[in-house]
Parts: structure tokens; sequence; C-alpha cells
């Protein structure tokens, strides 16, 4: 049976991340493999994230994590270059744009504060500064406003993941296309994995980055019930000849957002734009089929009214894409699992996963080698706080 220090279930950005941060460590001498049941990754979710990156949290762990991942992002051709080749993140710094009622002033206001305390770069404004900023607004039933000046936007998400796939392989790692099914245990702990095609590997630490489809079934071969499902979301498109100067990642008080995509063309520029289901409306999918009737009844409305240039467009293509939504608080669950001292899990990003791969692939490798966080505490993403049922408060969900 073949043998491996760390063995990673899930070879996205997440899975990816982890196994070139261990890999990069000076003090882990082992062997990682990652193991990814789609090596083309068409339909991960990080290949279908829209890839944007923002410190406009209310907790101090995901704003913490955000401004990491900031760095690394500004970095990231350097540190993950090959023999001299540097990846092309792309990141456009166009910031975020949060829009509030008078009912939301007292929360966007007590956010930006604690946004600025870290060090964040996000400005609050008024009606009055809004309506300069950005003329093409409608702001009759906003109050306050609150903008990231530097420090977020969007970049290629695409891009990102086979960096540090790249360069995880470069400094050894191996990836094996296949899925697990099983695990087996010494005592309390993990000592192998099964694959579907039957294969056993030993491991003395098993992590699990599965993601969406699959990550709450894996955490449930090693006994851990997490609240973590599949959830579809939908992505479209539209082009408007209008101009809009200096256009963010628009997030509307309906929670309906958008931003722009690409260079303008004949057509115009290009935007992309979503929004999330009440509850009640998302169960659990595992298709990719899109309801267009979302867009006209949802989200072309809301973005109508916040955006009159927005009432003439012309719609575009659309997709959908799956997050493994935590529906305890729709945070991140991150750390040793409580049922195994040498199995981790990095699972229920909740939409976040993208920006947060950095700061969390690094977390869960200091934990991993060094027994604890040492570059950013990650501790109040705990799996603990699954089984103690305390959610981690987050108000700015998308």
């Amino acid at each position: 049976m073949e043998a491996f220090d760390v063995v990673i279930a899930g070879g996205a950005v997440m899975g990816s991340s982890t196994a070139y941060h261990l890999l990069a460590d000076p003090a882990f001498k082992g062997s990682v493999l990652v193991v990814e049941k789609d090596m083309t990754y068409q339909r991960c979710a990080s290949a279908l994230s829209l890839a944007s990156i923002r410190q406009q949290f209310s907790s101090l762990v995901n704003i913490r994590i955000s401004l990491y991942g900031i760095g690394f992002l500004k970095n990231a051709g350097e540190v993950l270059a090959v023999d001299g080749e540097r990846p092309e993140i792309t990141f456009h710094e166009g910031g975020y744009l949060y829009l509030a009622s008078e009912s939301g002033r007292a929360i966007l206001t007590e956010n930006q504060a604690l946004q600025a305390s870290e060090g964040a770069d996000i400005l609050l404004m008024d009606r009055a500064a809004l309506a300069e900023r950005f003329p093409w607004l409608n702001l009759e039933d906003i109050s306050v406003g609150t903008w990231g000046r530097s420090g977020e936007g969007w970049f290629d998400g695409w891009g990102l993941l086979q960096a540090f796939r790249r360069k995880a392989r470069k400094l050894g790692a191996e990836y094996r296309e296949g899925k697990v099914t099983g695990v087996e245990r010494e005592g309390d702990r993990v000592s192998a994995v099964k694959l579907a095609d039957g294969t056993r590997i030993a491991c003395g630490t098993f992590v699990d980055c599965a993601g969406a489809s699959g990550g709450s079934e894996v955490a449930a071969l090693i006994g851990a019930k997490l609240p973590v499902h599949q959830k579809k979301r939908f992505v479209f498109s539209f082009s408007c000849r209008d101009e809009l100067a200096s256009c963010p990642l628009l997030i509307d008080t309906t929670g309906v957002y958008t931003r722009p995509e690409g260079t303008p063309t004949r057509e115009g520029q290009m935007y992309l734009c979503g929004a999330s289901p009440p509850p009640e409306s998302d169960p659990d999918c595992d298709d990719f089929d899109v309801d267009f009737s979302f867009f006209e009844e949802t989200v072309w409305p809301a973005l109508a009214h916040r955006v009159p240039a927005f009432e003439r467009i012309k719609p575009g293509r659309a997709y959908a894409g799956h997050y493994d939504l935590n529906l305890l608080d729709h945070n991140a669950i991150v750390g040793r699992l409580g049922q195994a001292p040498n199995a981790y899990v990095a699972l229920g990003f909740s939409g976040h996963g993208m920006q947060q791969s950095p700061a969390v692939g690094r977390g869960l490798s200091e934990l991993i080698v060094h027994g604890g966080f040492k570059t950013l505490d990650l501790s109040a993403l705990a799996p603990e706080r699954i089984e103690q049922n305390r959610p981690l408060l987050e108000r700015n969900v998308i």
C-alpha cells in the first residue's frame, strides 16, 4: 500500500493552496498527495467563481483573512512563479460598494469602523458623496454606502487555482484523479483512505478540502456531521451601452450584485450579476440548469431601479455553479476535526473560498506542521463551533 505523509481530498483552490503552503514551509519534510475527482475542474466552484475579494465583512477573522489575501494576490506573480514563469492573476482593484437605506445605516457604519480599525481602506459615504463619485446611481432610497477605495476588487480565479496547483507540483506534490470514499483507522487516527477504484493509501494526516460536491460526505466518513450543503447559484451577464464611470462591484440593498467584466466593445460594457435566493427557494441541488426567470423577475428589476442606465441592456449568457453553504452561519469551517486528531477540514466557504484560499491554505499548513496558527489566528472558524451550535455572526453575507 502506498503511503503519504499528508493526503488531501480535493484539488481545487483550497486543496492546492494547502498543498503549496505545506511544501513551501521549511519545517515540513514530508510527502503530499492531492486526490481530485475531476482533473478538468470544469464544474468546481473554483473554476466558476466570480473571483472577487473584499475586506467589507463584519467579523474580525474574515476581515483579517481578506487583508492577508489581498497582500498575497498582489505578490502572487512572484510567490507562485515556476522556473521564472510568473502566473497572471490580473487583479482589478475596482472596489466593492455596499449600499444601505436608513434602516441599515447603523450596521454599515459600525462595520466600516471595524474594517478601518484593522487597516482596511474602506470609506463611509453619505448620499452627497455617493452622488458625486457615482452619478449614475439612483439614491432616492439610499442613506449611506461603504466603498473599498483600495484593496478590493476581482481577479482571475482560474489563474490562481492553476498557479497554486502548478507551484505545489513543482515543490513535490503528487496529484491523482480519484474520489475518497472511505477511511481506515488505527485507534482514533485516520490511517488510510480508500478511493472509489478500490485503491488504499496510507496517510499520516488527512485533509478534507472536497468542496461543495462531496466535502460533507468525506467529513462524515470520519464521523463529523457538518451542516454544509450544495446550493446552486446563477451568474448572468448583460451589456450596457451607457458608460458608468468607475463602476465597482455593487451590492444593492436587495442583495443583488453586479460588476463590470472585460473591456467595452461595440455592444457596450459587459457586466456580470446575480443574487442569492431566499432560503425557502434554495434547495440542495446538483444540476447546472439556469433559471432565466430569476434574472427577469428578481435581478434585473433591482439593478434597473438602482442604475437607471440598466433599464436598457442586452442580456447575454448565464451559467450555474455551486456553493458549499454552511447553513449554521455561512462562514468557513477550518481546523482539526475532533473525531480524529490527524484529520483536518476546510469546508463551507459559502461563496468566499477563492478570496480566502491564501490565508486558509497557509493556516491549515501551520496547524498541521506546527500544531497551531502562526501567521493568522483562524480559531474562530474551528469545527468545534458547529458541534456547540455557536454560530459566528457575519452581517455582510452576499
